[in-house]
This record gives structure tokens, sequence and C-alpha cells, in this order.
């Protein structure tokens, strides 16, 4: 079986933390803040923190094994 490429898209979107997890920014962040309330804002600021089977599967996206 071929090796599998790595996706630069996910390699630009997600850091991994030291345990494993992968952080990335929250979307929707862009433009048209009068309409959100202001929870929401303040919830799209902290970051994205993504574990378990989605983890595993970003991280071989990225290149790792």
């Amino acid at each position: 079986m071929p090796k599998m490429k790595s996706k630069g898209a996910v390699k630009k979107r997600f850091r991994p933390t030291k345990s494993g997890k992968l952080k990335s920014n929250r979307p929707h962040r862009g433009h048209m803040h009068a309409i959100r309330s202001a929870k929401h804002k303040r919830d799209k600021r902290r970051a994205l923190v993504v574990e378990g089977a989605w983890a595993k599967l970003l991280r071989r996206m990225m290149g790792g094994g």
C-alpha cells in the first residue's frame, strides 16, 4: 500500500499540544459580529481543542503515524 499524502490544509489549521491533543482557532470569526451576542463572541476567543478519534485522524492527515 502506498504512503498516505499529508494534507497541507490540516497542517496550517491545527497545532499539536504536548499531550497529543490538537488546538486550532474557532471558525466564524471573520466579520458580521454586530448580530452576535457578547457571550457568542467571547466563546469564539477560546481555542478549539480536538481530542480522541478526531485528533488521531487529523494527526494522520498531518503526516504523523
